[in-house]
């Protein structure tokens, strides 16, 4: 599952970018709302939300608030992936 959304978000770009106020509820309301509609989500971390955590610790609680799995941490790009409520 993770070798398959890597491949298919490795091409695109990211859809949503973490700024420099950084984590906020409508941050995480809006990955949620992506990943209900796609599956997975491409997620890009500005240098400027980087003053306080690294990229992975970021991605990481993103993914546990989304109740997501973390597929790839690559640099400052990061891919989420949530399987779809039927």
């Amino acid at each position: 599952m993770k070798r398959r959304t890597k491949r298919r978000l490795s091409g695109e770009k990211p859809t949503i970018w973490v700024g420099k106020s950084g984590v906020s509820q409508e941050l995480i309301k809006e990955i949620e709302k992506q990943l209900d509609k796609r599956e997975m989500v491409k997620v890009r971390i500005l240098k400027s939300a980087l003053e306080k955590d690294e990229a992975k610790q970021i991605a990481s609680r993103i993914a546990e608030q989304t109740e997501a799995s973390l597929a790839e941490v690559r640099g400052h790009t990061f891919m989420l992936y949530k399987r779809r409520k039927k």
